[in-house]
């Protein structure tokens, strides 16, 4: 039946019977997201459960608020290298309490402003911090920015050790809030007044304002507390006596807060603003700190253990094992401070000094500062400035990579003459002269400009630099002056890059903290790993050709009897500008370096002025020889009644006996004198021997006189003793009436009996020396005339005297041909060895084109720069450093920028030799 017959009741209820099952699909679907959301909803309820029970017991685990802790903190104990205690740190030595009543509300504000702006409106944890912070670490990792509040600060400083954990951070939010239930918010503010740090072991805010200003609370400016403010969240770098400009940045960032909080008008913040730090600071008087300098750097290390803060350290209960050597270091300072043992010009006249274990570059000792230390984190000039190396520098960027990369032995010939950078600016010795081939030993002894830049271009700057970057020398960038020490290095560095040529070749970063231990028995090791920077030919070669340095070179100053002491003087000059500024004379130079080691301690001293302005080295007061006399006096001290060898040869290096002019093997007839013995790399040694000398030396010395009884004349000579069983001797003669000489004899002997010769005759005696084993090698031939009187003749005895004479002539003339030929060997020596011919004369790379001290040409004056100087007194011959001529453009002529920013704001040299 179709549908069109049906009523309309039957079409309604067929139409019914056709949704059904669209229907049945549509619940079938909907059944199913609801048990998802069911399945979803019982985990996440799970979850919750499970997180909120590992909560529960992450909280349950956090420490009990001790109410002692809240006042006293866990002071630090360091020990020697014995393990002995030396000191323990007492934060409380400087600590002042203040009621917080007491502390200006300009304080509070600064304070407030930049640490925590809604402190009086939380309950110990600021939920919108805490937000941002959430957003920060899951965009740069946990750990990368906090949101800790300063009620959260007071509990982790006093209760937490120093990890960055979410439990410890759990827990510390915990007890921020029992705490706030616990205590008010002046109160809680106040624990956190008195007990935060502000460098220099200064902690409390009446501490630190008496400190930095030399004022008491209520005499506080804006600028005052806002610098004040902005020194804890980094202490050290914030510290206005050694980063000023870092801590003016800061304070100017609290003012700025305040300004927004609205706790400070426009006119208050522009103003505050203004005023420069340096002009804030009054550092109040301090009490004498012993081992200072030392302990200084041992804070620093300890500082630098991932999540451990400054703060840490005075409150931590810590246990910090350093290689302090007490009695070494007392020497140190004796040597700096007493005057007893160096003669300083003057109280301003500073030194730097690090002494380190070659074998594992445990320090020893530092000297820090001529005065005795009136607390902590004083200016230290052993490790905190960069000063300019000067020829110290040779031995790490030219001389040691050019061995290492190219295997030049000791002998290796440079040419020292007329040579530029790669900018055409002329490289030049001290002298204005250049002494031709040289080999690298003489190079470096003598301390020789071009051949350390011709070294420094034949390796390439990229491989010097990485070289230099083994030893721990801060290269971010590379220079050709470089290779004449214009870069900036601490006595700290310098004594970990020369320990490693003392210890074959393995480079042990200097250090002063051996482990840290913490209350809870967790022990950090802090011994760097040794770690080979170049081999080990390298290393014996340049400490070899070191010792010749010492030895009769530019640091023989530093000689120590009986002990083998490789080293290298080193010293900058003056840009032109300070000089005509300061009225610095020719002969001043601006910093003195000697670094030098035995196999078992290493030491490099710096010598200076903090500034232009408050003094120079002058080396016609031999002040430039401070630097080795501190050197001697400390190293011979300490290698009292210590075995010390001398350096080992490695079976990589091959010592060979080479003829001086050839660089070849010596032939059987190479002169004694001609020989030197050389360092080769194993398998680069020559094995070709010079035909240089293949040709006989001659008779010495050659007599004849006549003998009237025997009526004979008597022939005799001389020849050297090594070489007689070889030689034989041809005796010839010739009379006036020959017109050639006649074989008389040829004989082993040295002497010769000619009978009955012509009376009234002259005789004209030759004598050549014969190999017996070549026919072909002969020597010159020497001749000697002698006159036979008539028979009867009354006039023997003048004929006897004129042959007397003729020998005598003969004699002379041979004299003065060897006195003519020694003068001219030591003219040559004495040009060698004038007064300063050290030539290391650094270059100044914002002076390219500057003359040395005394020199007339204008143009090259502005080339001088860093300083060299020798250890000899004026009145002797071995050669004195100069200041070194090192002028450096090597990006489309523009010169390298050097920054001194680490010095101190009161000391800063704003005319940097490098511009």
């Amino acid at each position: 039946m179709s549908e069109n017959n049906l009523s309309r009741q039957e079409r309604k209820q067929n139409n019914k019977k056709r949704k059904k099952p669209s229907g049945g699909k549509t619940s079938n679907r909907s059944g199913k997201f609801k048990k998802i959301m069911t399945a979803l909803a019982v985990i996440l309820l799970a979850m919750m459960i499970a997180g909120g029970i590992s909560v529960v017991a992450i909280i349950s685990g956090a420490p009990d608020l001790d109410q002692d802790k809240l006042i006293l903190a866990l002071n630090p104990e360091i020990m020697d290298k014995d393990d002995e205690l030396i000191t323990t740190l007492h934060a409380a030595e400087n600590r002042r309490m203040a009621n917080i009543n007491d502390v200006p509300d300009v304080l509070k504000d600064a304070v407030l402003s930049v640490e925590d702006a809604r402190f009086y409106d939380h309950f110990g944890i600021d939920m919108r911090r805490i937000g941002g912070a959430i957003r920060a670490n899951i965009t740069g990792g946990f750990g990368s920015e906090g949101a800790s509040t300063i009620t959260q600060q007071v509990v982790k400083n006093l209760f937490f050790e120093f990890d960055k954990t979410i439990t410890r951070k759990l827990q510390e939010q915990y007890l921020a809030v029992r705490l706030e239930q616990q205590f008010t918010k002046d109160q809680i503010l106040e624990m956190y007044l008195n007990a935060i740090y502000f460098s220099d072991s200064r902690y409390g805010v009446v501490e630190a304002a008496n400190y930095y200003f030399s004022k008491d609370l209520d005499e506080l400016t804006i600028e005052d507390a806002a610098l004040l403010a902005g020194i804890p969240q980094r202490p050290n770098a914030h510290n206005p006596f050694n980063n000023p400009e870092g801590a003016e940045n800061r304070r100017n960032t609290v003012i700025n807060r305040m300004l927004n909080n609205d706790k400070i008008t426009a006119e208050q913040a522009e103003e505050a603003m203004s005023i420069p730090v340096e002009d804030q600071l009054q550092r109040s008087e301090r009490e004498n700190h012993q081992y200072q300098a030392y302990i200084d750097q041992v804070l620093d290390e300890v500082e630098s253990i991932d999540g451990v803060e400054a703060s840490d350290i005075y409150t931590g209960g810590l246990k910090i094992y350093t290689n302090l050597d007490q009695d070494l270091q007392s020497h140190v300072e004796h040597v700096m401070q007493s005057g007893d043992v160096i003669n300083y010009p003057d109280d301003l006249f500073q030194a730097g000094i690090t002494l380190m274990e070659t074998k594992t570059g445990q320090v020893r000792a530092i000297g820090g500062m001529r005065e005795p230390a009136q607390g902590v984190r004083q200016w230290n000039w052993a490790t905190n400035p960069r000063r300019q190396a000067g020829s110290s520098i040779k031995p790490i960027l030219d001389y040691g990579p050019a061995i290492d990369e190219l295997k030049w032995s000791t002998y290796h010939q440079i040419v020292d003459e007329e040579y530029t950078y790669s900018n055409g600016t002329p490289v030049r010795n001290f002298t204005r002269s250049f002494e031709g081939s040289v080999s690298m030993r003489e190079a470096l002894k003598k301390s020789l400009n071009v051949p350390a830049v011709k070294a420094l271009h034949e390796v390439g700057l990229d491989k010097a630099q990485a070289f230099g970057q083994s030893l721990g020398i801060p290269l971010d960038e590379m220079h050709e002056a470089y290779a004449l020490g214009a870069n900036g290095v601490s006595s700290y560095q310098m004594t970990g890059a020369y320990g490693a040529f003392g210890n074959g070749g393995e480079y042990n970063r200097p250090h002063t903290v051996r482990k840290v231990e913490f209350p809870d028995g967790t022990v950090i090791d802090l011994s760097p790993e040794p770690e080979q920077a170049m081999n080990d030919y390298t290393a014996f070669m340049i400490s070899d050709m070191l010792k010749d340095a010492v030895q009769s070179g530019t640091g023989t100053e530093a000689q120590i009897p009986g002990l083998p002491v490789a080293g290298k003087t080193g010293s900058s000059n003056f840009t032109p500008e300070d000089r005509e500024k300061y009225n610095i004379p020719d002969r001043a130079i601006r910093d003195s370096w000697f670094a030098g080691y035995t196999t078992e301690l290493t030491a490099a001293v710096w010598t200076g002025y903090p500034n232009a302005e408050d003094g120079q080295i002058l080396m016609n007061n031999n002040e430039h020889q401070i630097s080795r006399h501190i050197f001697k006096a400390v190293m011979s001290y300490a290698h009292e009644n210590r075995e010390t060898s001398d350096f080992s040869q490695p079976d990589s290096v091959v010592r060979v006996a080479i003829e001086k002019s050839t660089g070849k093997l010596p032939s059987d007839y190479t002169p004694e004198s001609e020989i030197i013995q050389e360092y080769f790399v194993k398998g680069t040694e020559p094995s070709t021997v010079s035909e240089e000398f293949e040709e006989a030396e001659s008779i010495r010395g050659l007599k004849a006189s006549y003998d009237e009884e025997q009526h004979a004349i008597s022939i005799e000579w001389d020849y050297p003793g090594n070489l007689r069983d070889e030689f034989s001797f041809r005796l010839e003669i010739k009379d006036s009436q020959s017109s050639d000489y006649t074989l008389v004899d040829i004989t082993k002997d040295m002497q010769y009996i000619l009978e009955n010769p012509e009376y009234g005759e002259t005789y004209s005696i030759r004598v050549t020396a014969l190999s017996d084993e070549d026919e072909n090698l002969t020597s010159d031939p020497s001749t000697v005339e002698v006159r036979i009187p008539e028979e009867g003749d009354g006039e023997d005895d003048e004929l006897n005297e004129e042959n007397e004479m003729n020998e005598e002539n003969e004699q002379n003339e041979e004299n003065e041909e060897n006195e003519e030929n020694e003068l001219n060997e030591e003219n040559e020596q004495n040009e060698n060895n004038e007064p300063e011919n050290n030539n290391d004369i650094n270059d100044d790379n914002s002076n390219t084109g500057n003359n040395a001290p005394g020199d007339n040409d204008t143009n090259a004056s502005n080339n001088e720069n860093n300083t060299e100087t020798n250890n000899e007194e004026p009145n002797q011959n071995e050669p004195e450093e100069e200041p070194e001529n090192a002028p450096d453009n090597t990006d489309n002529n523009e010169e390298p920028q050097i920054e001194v920013s680490e010095e101190p704001s009161n000391n800063e040299d704003n005319n940097s030799n490098n511009s």
